[in-house]
């Protein structure tokens, strides 16, 4: 874990917590999944165990500085193990295995909807709420949040992408006259 990865995994956070108050603010938080980009960058970018890292710590600080995810029902807490899912899975898919970004982040993506599922099914009764199906959050990906979905399958591999280009194309150097 270099120092590079530590920093990238710093700003990440950050933006966990910035991003959903900007959707948030304007009652979009669960359509756009504003949480989940930073924690699937933080897998591509800083690998697996940063990733997850980022995954765990963001829902927390989150809802203990702003309120959202909610701590009850255990929102946050379910989020913890999905969103550390989603860092670790796209690390590991992209990193170690060198899969393509999009199958790292459909991988990355499916993996942190059915431990979210499962956690709903099993967690939410003995906090005495409503279980939920297991297959309700990967329903949720195709219904009420696709467009967080289309905008996390188009924008991530996106600025993966950017990030490998050559800045010194558009931003040459200026040479001592």
């Amino acid at each position: 874990m270099t120092g590079r990865k530590l920093a990238f995994g710093g700003l990440f956070v950050a933006l966990a917590i910035l991003l959903p108050i900007m959707f948030h603010m304007v009652g979009l938080g669960q359509v756009f999944l504003p949480m989940h980009i930073p924690v699937l960058l933080a897998g591509f970018f800083s690998g697996p165990i940063v990733g997850m890292l980022v995954g765990m710590v963001s829902p927390i600080l989150s809802a203990l500085i702003t309120g959202m995810p909610p701590l009850m029902p255990p929102v946050a807490q379910m989020m913890v193990v999905e969103l550390a899912l989603y860092g670790l899975l796209t690390g590991f898919l992209y990193e170690r295995l060198h899969l393509g970004a999009y199958i790292s982040l459909i991988g990355a993506m499916v993996g942190g909807r059915v431990a979210y599922g499962i956690l709903g099914y099993l967690v939410l009764p003995i906090f005495g709420f409503q279980r939920i199906p297991l297959w309700a959050p990967l329903l949720g990906a195709i219904g009420r949040s696709l467009p967080g979905v289309i905008i996390q399958l188009v924008c991530i591999p996106l600025v993966l992408s950017l990030s490998k280009r050559d800045w010194r194309v558009l931003f040459p150097e200026k040479k001592n006259a």
